[in-house]
């Protein structure tokens, strides 16, 4: 993890994944995940599946190109413009994207999926305070296919308005919605060892390594609990694991410059 910065398309753009939905709650699903009731509304449908596996592979012109398909087919299929929102904000055209989410909130003012996402954009262009409450509707959404995602959202942008009693609190949220959150856990262990909670940030960090190959950002962390805990040997084994595989990183650096603070 390159910092909470780099986290963020990982943490965004797992909220593309779509799935079948129907049933008399339909209505409280995500639009992406509702039957699609009408020919046009099915194209719309597809193309705006195939834009986001496009986007996901870094294909922002073809995923583009995808979403204006969908809304030519469905003019009225709020996660074609969330799909258009989501590329926009990758391409870093900040007001098409804002107009794009806005259309999309416009059309289906309580689908989580574009309520999460328009609260990622707030919160990576300063308005980190106003996400919140975009984060806190896709929160109450009973069948968003990914509910952790939005509670994890919340937590980093909590982080960058420096609250970190309520960071944790979404951190720990996510982490019983799922338990495999690599980036729960990491946050999650960031915060105790900056509170002291040396044995707690251990444990977060451990269950960390457990799920996910270790980054330059986790081993650092690894490495100054450890060197406040007093465990030399396992400070000198997370620090050789740094060196190991990743030499030319900042954290390496730090490591090199004893700057363990």
């Amino acid at each position: 993890m390159r910092g909470i910065a780099a986290i963020a398309t990982v943490v965004f753009l797992a909220g593309c994944a779509v799935g079948n939905g129907g049933g008399s709650r339909s209505a409280e699903q995500p639009v992406s995940q509702q039957t699609a009731t009408s020919e046009t509304r099915q194209r719309a449908k597809v193309h705006t599946e195939l834009g986001a596996l496009y986007m996901q592979r870094g294909n922002m012109g073809v995923a583009l190109e995808e979403a204006r398909t969908a809304l030519s087919a469905d003019a009225s299929y709020a996660p074609a413009y969330n799909l258009m929102g989501l590329v926009y904000m990758q391409l870093h055209e900040d007001r098409d994207a804002e107009k794009s989410f806005e259309q999309a909130l416009a059309l289906a003012p309580n689908d989580a999926e574009s309520n999460n996402s328009f609260g990622w954009f707030l919160c990576q262009t300063g308005r980190e305070q106003r996400s919140l409450q975009y984060f806190h509707t896709a929160i109450k959404s009973p069948l968003y296919a990914t509910p952790a995602m939005p509670f994890t959202n919340a937590g980093i942008c909590s982080l960058r308005l420096k609250d970190d009693k309520a960071a944790e609190d979404y951190f720990t949220k996510a982490l019983r919605l799922d338990g495999s959150n690599d980036r729960a856990l990491f946050f999650l262990a960031d915060i105790t060892y900056r509170q002291g909670r040396l044995p707690a940030a251990r444990l977060y960090l451990a269950d960390l390594h457990r799920l996910a190959e270790p980054s330059p950002e986790s081993l650092w962390l690894a490495v100054r609990i450890e060197h406040r805990l007093g465990d030399r040997e396992a400070e000198a084994r997370f620090a050789a694991q740094l060196r190991r595989k990743f030499a030319g990183s900042p954290e390496l650096q730090k490591l090199m410059q004893g700057q363990y603070e």
